[in-house]
């Protein structure tokens, strides 16, 4: 059984999205709870939340803290991190179960896609798939499943504002890290409206400024 993780803040417009995948899963018993990892929402996120019976955990902004703090909290002996604007595609839960009876030292992520039919998505799928399988550095945008002894022997989350998911897959390495046979579809929204190039170019700056020894704080000032 799996703990769902998700980190939101005004997230009303797309947490149905990762919600309504884990219906079927919850049924089955493969999903034993959903925690929203709330980061001080002002809209109906919590409303919404509540009516899915969800766990909430309040903490102050920066995913780092949020999911530190809704991690310590969940009940399973899994955990699968997956952001608001996420939905699991058709066949998840089959590459997650076997993941978990074969490869229980090991995190899985999803394969990237966007919900956008145009080539520049496509472009960028497959320059994700590249930092990937060159890096070894899964986003927080292709999901999480991760053991609880995992998770807390390479010492969890840290209460980064950003680039939290990139220091966690930093202390797991590629050794420890699998792709998963299934996908999971993100918003394209951002994308649409800052532009594919730009946000692309923003993405890459930001990452190399945090390898290169960066503080994560001046970066979630630039990125905010």
């Amino acid at each position: 059984m799996i703990s769902v993780v998700i980190p939101t803040l005004n997230a009303e417009r797309t947490l149905h999205r990762a919600l309504a995948p884990l219906v079927p899963a919850a049924v089955e018993g493969l999903v034993r709870e959903v925690v929203v990892a709330d980061g001080g929402s002002t809209d109906r996120t919590l409303e919404l939340a509540d009516d899915a019976g969800a766990k909430i955990v309040s903490t102050g902004p920066g995913r780092g803290v949020q999911l530190a703090a809704s991690c310590a909290a969940a009940k399973s002996d899994w955990l699968l991190i997956l952001h608001a604007d996420t939905e699991l595609a058709d066949g998840w839960e089959r590459a997650v179960a076997a993941h978990m009876h074969r490869h229980a030292d090991k995190a899985g992520w999803f394969r990237f896609t966007l919900d956008d039919r145009g080539v520049r998505a496509r472009l960028w799928e497959q320059g994700v798939a590249l930092r990937c399988g060159l890096l070894s550095l899964p986003y927080g945008d292709q999901g999480l499943l991760i053991s609880k002894r995992l998770y807390e022997e390479v010492g969890g989350f840290r209460p980064l504002p950003l680039m939290e998911d990139v220091d966690l897959a930093r202390r797991l390495g590629g050794r420890r890290l699998r792709r998963l046979d299934a996908r999971a579809i993100t918003s394209a929204e951002r994308y649409r409206r800052e532009g594919y190039f730009g946000r692309s170019a923003r993405n890459a700056v930001l990452l190399a400024r945090y390898l290169a020894g960066a503080d994560p704080e001046r970066l979630a000032r630039a990125y905010a």
